[in-house]
């Protein structure tokens, strides 16, 4: 894909649904009892490989023009797949699936693309196993394949060491099937779709602070699901509007969970120019259209527990500082080194090759904005955030850049060139 520098980013986008409450919607609307119906479902890669590995599970799933009907067979109601299992780019389908397969009555191999093969399963093989799970790196690495067999599970009280939602969901989905509560604490909150889903479909499902606590015995039931636009997905265009001299983008529809919208708080903080309107509540969530335009951003700190809430949307925050005054430090976000790429590297890779002043650390990087950037060759390392991010620099960057594997954006809003063109001047 080649992306020339714009003169303005101009208009209206309403962004593909939410991933993570995508992948939920099917994912608990098979293990409960009757119909789930999913509307603005995200029929990106990822979530349709989640279908798909219902479907080998034996769970009638309808794609619809309009939406996603699940036909739910209630927590017992899997049947052992023929097939293996396949995950494909998902990270999400291959950790939360991994709890719900955990307290099953049959085995079955759970695997994934070259770049899941590649990350870490330990961090949920850990607390599943401490349940009495029976799972297994089939390659003795903490990877995927993953050979589950299942087993009776008993609940546990789970200090997380990382702020994960997959890990999180995790254990809360191997809870519904295990003896006793479930306890899940994390050292941050991260976001926390799984608990407010989980609790509309009828599970005994409590959250304080940090920690969410699951008692089993009560049946699921099937549900609409009205899912909000994502965030995630929203990123690049406000951050599009606002590095893009003589810019004005509304973003419509946006799901604004305060586990999720840290870049809300990044963009305030760095003196952007950022309304919230029409907030409103959607099935739980909260929603709200967001306007933002041209902006003279200055350089801030993204640290601590911030890090969860924004943990996707850091590459795309990285490019925003590389055009902003001043200095930018992004600390204790060691995770993005186990994404679908290692985000550290790709990132400062990218913006090195674009001109820009940036320096990589063990859990983040310091980026010096300010320098005029150019257009460079960019390898997305089939990573979607990758490729997204350095579409966005490319806008306000001097000349045209090419970035290869561009299409690796399907995964998550493959209408995203389409959109990002027309808005552009």
């Amino acid at each position: 894909m080649e992306i020339r520098q714009c003169r303005g980013i101009q208009g209206e986008v309403t962004v593909p649904g939410d991933k993570s409450i995508s992948h939920r919607s099917v994912m608990f609307g098979a293990i409960a009892q009757g119909t789930t119906e999913v509307t603005n479902f995200l029929r990106g890669a990822d979530c349709l490989s989640t279908i798909s590995c219902f479907r080998k599970l034996g769970i009638e799933i309808e794609e619809r023009p309009e939406k996603i009907v699940v036909h739910g067979r209630g927590l017992y109601g899997l049947s052992a797949p023929s097939q293996v299992l396949d995950a494909g780019n998902s990270g999400t389908t291959t950790r939360l699936i991994s709890g719900i397969l955990a307290g099953q009555d049959f085995s079955c191999t759970l695997t994934g693309d070259a770049s899941i093969q590649k990350r870490p399963m330990n961090r949920v093989i850990e607390p599943l196993s401490r349940m009495g799970a029976d799972i297994k790196s089939e390659r003795g690495n903490g990877c995927a394949p993953l050979l589950i067999n299942g087993r009776p599970l008993c609940g546990i009280d789970y200090v997380s060491p990382v702020a994960s939602a997959q890990v999180k969901s995790a254990v809360l989905l191997a809870g519904l099937y295990a003896k006793g509560q479930t306890r899940v604490t994390e050292p941050a909150l991260s976001r926390n779709h799984t608990e407010l889903m989980l609790a509309g479909f009828g599970a005994d499902l409590k959250s304080c602070g940090n920690t969410a606590a699951l008692t089993p015995g009560q049946p699921l039931y099937g549900q609409s699901v009205a899912v909000p636009g994502d965030i995630s997905s929203a990123a690049y265009f406000l951050a599009a509007g606002l590095i893009v001299p003589h810019s004005e983008v509304l973003v419509r529809n946006v799901g604004i969970n305060p586990t999720r919208a840290g870049i809300l708080e990044v963009i305030r903080a760095m003196g952007g120019r950022l309304t919230v309107l029409n907030e409103r509540l959607c099935a739980g969530e909260p929603v709200a259209d967001l306007l933002v335009s041209s902006s003279s951003l200055t350089g801030t700190t993204v640290e601590k527990a911030l890090i969860p809430a924004l943990i996707d949307e850091l590459p795309v925050i990285a490019v925003m500082a590389a055009f902003a005054h001043g200095t930018t430090v992004i600390r204790d976000a060691a995770e993005l080194k186990v994404k679908e790429s290692d985000r550290i590297r790709t990132v400062t890779e990218g913006l090195r090759a674009m001109g820009a002043d940036v320096t990589p650390t063990e859990d983040g990087m310091i980026i010096c904005g300010g320098r005029p950037l150019h257009g460079a060759f960019v390898d997305s390392y089939l990573d979607h955030r990758i490729a997204m991010s350095f579409a966005v620099a490319a806008l306000a960057a001097d000349g045209s850049t090419r970035i290869k594997n561009a299409d690796c954006v399907r995964i998550s809003y493959p209408g995203f060139y389409e959109d990002l063109e027309r808005l552009s001047r």
